[in-house]
């Protein structure tokens, strides 16, 4: 198969090397920082999305990109570390009246425990959790409320409460007394200080990893390039290469860029372009792509496409261009939060207003009082932890079943796709070509005429002499001295074996040998094809011997996966880079809805983003280096564990065994951590909607009850308890 150079139509091009995607820019090109959930936040400096609060990130690679998402991720980490630290002793303190052998202690209650409290929980709020500050601040300021503002007022409210409580107890009435003393909040405040930087931790950790796959990518290119030239073959810096620059490949050199052999003849391991394993013959006039492996021979050939304009190149700016498009499920609270916030605030301003004009003496004390109340229930704990808890469950529980998940959206997106793409080698097959059958003719013994073909293929570089030398090895069978071997580059190997003259290759190079009569031969040949498999001819003594297939043969979890899938209401496609007839042979065997074959990465691409316009959530699994770009570009990509570390980074979900099976239980996983989630947030609300009323004394009228801040702080974490508890359901049972 003859691999093309992606039309540079089809791709933007890259103002830089593809090595040096991560170099800086020239000056007069100012990064542009964008927010993956609104893109149409653009700005030319790092910061915070003014809409949601989202760290920005670059359009494209720019010099001190990964620094500053690691500076950041350490500040947050170090944040985190020293509020945890400070916030387990104000938690215990606050919490050691319940323990019977500490609550009858006189300093559980005593001033020391409530000012040891205070100076622990202060720098928490303020210094761990000043970021949340600032960006409530923001949102508040850009009119765009988010959860930073229900972070911020939450915190804040039972903060300056307790402050307030601890040093002016006087404002407030006898009933909130207790032996002159007010109750006080402060572990509520730190903990969800802790709480909410542990997830900003979570989530940086995971974006950290986003560029990973283009720098595996980067890492295909060699460093450098053997230049032909009068004086001599010199070695130069590959982006000095230049286009009609004459290069030479020598064996187990890694192609330096996209051009065509000039001289010589080699065979060329291309499943970074094809995801097929099988090499590809080289000879004068074919084309060669940057970052394939070159085999045993040795060739010149002349730079055509260097730089951005590779294959290669174009493959690390479509999987930078995916990765960027993406909707975080943080989102959907988000929403919610610009709602609920204001209504929140709302509902405590009139509930001051109403307690400092209708309310009995001391009208102030009960008016801050019931207000705060309204905003301490109100305090986004559990809705933090409401999509956090479901997450970590899931994918605990998806780690030990072999389902790695990358982040969160990949679930996200997982639960509603309703196609599967997936390619055909390593994917659906076992990516190792094998030796299938072996179809002696003319009374010839299948174990004699497989031992004269292998001991000819030990001395061939032919693609296919692997697959049939290690068929020979794996029935023990000894070898035989070869005499007078030699090679018809893309026809055939003929030699002396044992005393017979064997003749092994395609029925062309058979004829031009003065073997006749293969007619029969190719009538079986066609029959072994349509079922996907390659036959090479043999010929002993100047007569055909027969046929050996070699195929690469279907995994055999393969068959029950599809049906799974199925069952799960999915449509399965296949998109490879193998031929058609081959391509065909497998869809039919495994029952797939649909086949697109011959395709190179660019057109997997393209196949997947129409699907998409179609209004499909698409899902694409793979293996290869030449699905990286897919698997980005698809809503999901999964990648097999036993695949390519590229086609793994690009991937929002890794099957560890490689058993497509993995992809129906990551499905089945999805839904019911999305249905968890949704659980969650139902629950989070749910103690709002009931506590925020009674918060601001609804039932004061008629029975004569207030929601105290300590009801209120009880309440807030009687529903974390509760969306903790139904996420750690998904722990155990059938998903």
């Amino acid at each position: 198969m003859k691999t093309e150079v992606l039309s540079p139509q089809l791709v933007p091009k890259m103002d830089v090397h593809p090595r040096n995607l991560t170099k800086a820019a020239p000056a007069s090109a100012k990064a542009i920082y964008t927010c993956p959930m609104h893109p149409e936040v653009q700005q030319d400096h790092p910061g915070e999305c003014p809409k949601c609060g989202m760290t920005l990130e670059p359009k494209t690679a720019v010099a001190g990109t990964d620094d500053e998402k690691n500076a950041e991720l350490r500040d947050m980490t170090r944040r985190f570390w020293i509020a945890t630290a400070l916030t387990l002793p104000v938690f215990v303190l606050a919490m050691a009246h319940l323990i019977p052998p500490l609550g009858r202690q006189p300093w559980v209650n005593g001033d020391p425990s409530r000012w040891l409290q205070f100076a622990l929980a202060t720098p928490v709020v303020w210094w761990a959790g000043w970021p949340f500050f600032m960006r409530g601040w923001r949102s508040v300021v850009t009119r765009h409320l988010n959860m930073f503002t229900l972070i911020a007022i939450g915190v804040g409210a039972a903060f300056v409460f307790s402050a307030v409580a601890m040093l002016m107890p006087g404002l407030f009435p006898p009933t909130m007394q207790h032996e002159g003393k007010v109750a006080i909040y402060f572990e509520a405040a730190a903990m969800v200080t802790a709480l909410v930087l542990l997830g900003q931790v979570l989530e940086l950790n995971a974006r950290s990893r986003t560029g990973s796959a283009i720098k595996a990518l980067l890492n295909l290119a060699p460093p450098i390039a053997r230049k032909v030239a009068p004086e001599g073959d010199h070695e130069i810096p590959l982006d000095q290469v230049k286009v009609g620059d004459l290069l030479r490949v020598v064996p187990g050199d890694k192609v330096p860029v996209d051009g065509a052999v000039v001289e010589g003849h080699s065979s060329v391991e291309e499943s970074m372009v094809t995801g097929e394993p099988l090499p590809v013959e080289k000879t004068v006039g074919d084309k060669v792509t940057g970052g394939t492996v070159n085999g045993s021979g040795s060739f010149v050939m002349r730079a055509e496409r260097i730089g951005s304009d590779t294959l290669l190149g174009q493959i690390v700016n479509m999987v930078a261009d995916a990765q960027r498009s993406r909707a975080p499920i943080q989102g959907l609270v988000d929403r919610v939060a610009g709602i609920f916030v204001p209504v929140v605030l709302s509902v405590s301003v009139i509930t001051f207003v109403l307690w400092m004009w209708l309310g009995p003496e001391p009208r102030l004390a009960h008016a801050l009082v019931n207000s705060v109340a309204v905003l301490i229930i109100a305090c986004p704990c559990a809705l933090g932890l409401a999509t956090p808890m479901s997450i970590m469950v899931g994918v605990g529980r998806g780690a030990r079943e072999g389902v790695l998940v990358k982040n969160a959206e990949a679930l996200e997106r997982l639960a509603r796709v309703a196609t599967l793409v997936v390619d055909k080698t390593g994917t659906l097959t076992e990516g190792k070509p094998r030796l299938m059958n072996i179809l002696p003719t003319g009374g010839f013994d299948a174990t004699e005429f497989l031992r004269l073909a292998a001991s000819l293929e030990q001395s061939s570089e032919h693609p296919l002499a692997d697959a049939i030398v290690r068929g020979a090895k794996d029935q023990n069978l000894p070898f035989d001295e070869v005499k007078d071997f030699r090679s018809v580059t893309a026809g055939g190997v003929a030699g002396t074996v044992a005393g017979h003259v064997v003749m092994i290759g395609k029925p062309d190079f058979l004829r031009n040998e003065k073997i006749g009569d293969l007619e029969a031969l190719e009538t079986s040949a066609a029959k072994l094809q349509e079922d996907g498999k390659t036959a090479v001819f043999v010929a002993i003594d100047g007569k055909p011997a027969g046929i050996l297939a070699v195929a690469d043969p279907i995994k055999s979890t393969t068959a029950e996966a599809i049906k799974a899938l199925h069952a799960l209401g999915l449509e399965v496609i296949m998109l490879t880079g193998d031929n058609r007839r081959t391509a065909a042979a497998v869809a039919k065997q495994l029952g797939l809805d649909a086949v697109e074959a011959e395709m190179e990465p660019s057109g997997k691409v393209a196949q997947i983003k129409k699907l998409r316009a179609e209004g499909k959530h698409v899902a694409m699994a793979g293996d290869g280096i030449n699905d990286a770009p897919a698997l980005s570009e698809a809503e999901v990509g999964i990648a097999m564990g036993t695949g390519t570390d590229v086609a793994m980074q690009s991937a929002g979900i890794t099957l560890v065994k490689g058993d497509l099976r993995g992809i129906a239980q990551a499905i089945r996983l999805s839904r019911a951590t999305m249905r968890n989630i949704r659980q969650n947030l139902f629950f989070a609300f749910l103690y709002n909607a009931l506590g925020i009323p009674v918060a601001a004394g609804v039932l004061y009228p008629y029975f004569g009850l207030l929601l105290s801040p300590v009801i209120a702080g009880a309440a807030m974490s009687l529903s974390s308890v509760s969306v903790i508890g139904n996420a750690l359901r998904l722990r155990k049972g059938t998903l």
